[in-house]
């Protein structure tokens, strides 16, 4: 599909809202407007009138075109919105699709409910907002709504000097077929993982210098990847000992480690980690059906992920979570059901509800029109959603991404009192997040401002450029003054 672009900046916003509807298309953008467009395509004007502005919308949908268009006092602030409700309009007509989070396109709409509520915003502007301008669904306004008040009193509970640190373990044992983070599998390069270790050590050594020198507390520590599993029991063991050495964790509230692919998971390294105070832990399934998890490149059975995650209880974890994906090739309505309902029956403090996202990285991305067109996504989201709460599980977190199916979300349930705060805090983007490893963002907050530093993506170029690395984290200093 292609998106002209005649008389205004909206590029991003215009171009984010017909991948909504792109049905795994390539969406590109063109200011150069042909008499009549080839293919799929949306035209977006905003042209000047006597004293006024007009926006025109025209779409090309399978042979098939629709046109609308309204009349602006010039300079309009929200000519931008209206601009997207009549592209969101003339799109529904066309393909028949009407995303639930209507012409919202942003990751974080939870962060957005909650910064019209601080202003003073009641029930009737944000419906008015929301449903009406921008034609989010009400049931999406009220999982917004119910996040925001779970979120409310963690979020506030917060110190300037409180900040988390993120640890990146970018190896897994094989790689998913719908993964698109930056990962690696240990048959492509299980070689690096001890130089890169080694850095890795390194980095946490001068990132526990700079806590030190600006008198900052770590409340948070998360281990994500990749798997930080596909470690054994006594790299673990070394990783903890070096951030023991490296940071005070008097102040750590959440130890998290995504064990992730329950095939990696042993009595040893669970016995490792709670000697260590890891208190949080996640064993992701993704589904209990044998057939999907194949079709997936999951290398563990379903009843491998209950064992796993059996095991994992006799440790004393605090919190133990499970991510489920819905849309995963092979699945159904009734098997995400059936999934949904066994792993409440285990009853982890949390379960979150992924919705499958395609991007070209990951090999689903290989045809991704059949993937984004697959049916049931919305089905799945919305009875784990009362299903959930009928079992006592509330929404903590929610953020969205490109390439999802039927433009859906990714929802974070607890059980009270397990909400994590480190999850809440980075989609909310109020604490300071210091990363150490490949694909490491570190997130500087304060002063009414975000400062990010990026680590190289891939562990080879972590490793051959680690020096450079070094160099980019001076910006700590700079933020916080020296």
């Amino acid at each position: 599909m292609t998106v002209y672009i005649d008389g205004h900046p909206f590029h991003y916003e215009m171009q984010a809202l017909a991948m909504l509807f792109s049905r795994g298309q390539k969406v590109r953008l063109s200011h150069e407007l042909p008499p009549q467009p080839e293919g799929d395509a949306l035209y977006t004007g905003l042209l000047e009138e006597e004293e006024r502005q007009r926006i025109i919308v025209r779409a090309w949908i399978g042979g098939r075109y629709t046109e609308r268009s309204e009349s602006l006092l010039e300079q309009d602030p929200a000519a931008e919105r209206k601009m997207g409700k009549l592209c969101y309009q003339a799109l529904c007509e066309l393909t028949g699709l009407s995303p639930a989070w209507g012409i919202l396109t942003g990751v974080r709409p939870v962060k957005l409910v909650r910064a019209l509520l601080e202003k003073g915003a009641d029930d009737n502007e944000l419906h008015r907002y929301f449903c009406e301008e921008c034609l989010v669904s009400e049931e999406k306004l009220r999982l917004c709504c119910e996040t925001a008040a779970v979120q409310r009193p963690l979020i506030e509970d917060g110190d300037p000097q409180d900040i988390s640190l993120y640890v990146s373990i970018p190896f897994c044992p094989s790689r998913c077929r719908y993964c698109s983070f930056v990962s690696h599998s240990i048959e492509q390069a299980g070689r690096l993982i001890d130089p890169y270790l080694q850095l890795l050590e390194r980095e946490l050594q001068t990132l526990g210098e700079k806590v030190r020198r600006h008198r900052l507390r770590i409340t948070a520590v998360y281990f994500g990847g990749g798997t930080p599993t596909i470690l054994s029991a006594g790299q673990l063991e070394r990783l903890f000992e070096g951030i023991k050495e490296s940071f005070e964790l008097s102040f750590v509230r959440e130890y998290t480690v995504e064990a992730g692919r329950p095939d990696t998971i042993t009595a040893e390294k669970l016995a490792v980690m709670r000697r260590y105070g890891v208190n949080r832990l996640s064993v992701n399934p993704q589904s209990l059906q044998d057939a999907v998890l194949e079709k997936a490149g999951r290398r563990h059975t379903a009843q491998q992920a209950v064992e796993s995650y059996l095991l994992a209880r006799q440790f004393g974890f605090f919190t133990i979570n499970m991510d489920l994906i819905a849309g995963l090739e092979g699945d159904s309505p009734a098997l995400f059901e059936d999934t949904l309902r066994r792993v409440i029956r285990l009853r982890p403090e949390n379960i979150t509800v992924h919705t499958l996202s395609v991007k070209r990285a990951a090999g689903l991305g290989e045809n991704p029109e059949e993937v984004l067109i697959r049916r049931g996504a919305q089905e799945m989201v919305n009875f784990s959603r009362r299903l959930l709460a009928e079992a006592g599980y509330r929404p903590y977190y929610l953020y969205r991404q490109k390439n999802m199916l039927q433009g859906l979300e990714n929802t974070g349930y607890s059980l009270p009192g397990h909400e994590s705060g480190y999850n809440i805090r980075i989609m909310d983007e109020s604490q300071t997040i210091l990363a150490a490893g490949a694909g490491g963002v570190t997130k500087l907050v304060g002063g009414g401002k975000i400062v990010r530093i990026f680590n190289y993506k891939y562990p080879y170029e972590y490793i051959s450029r680690f020096e450079q690395l070094q160099e980019r984290q001076r910006g700590i200093d700079d933020f916080f003054g020296g």
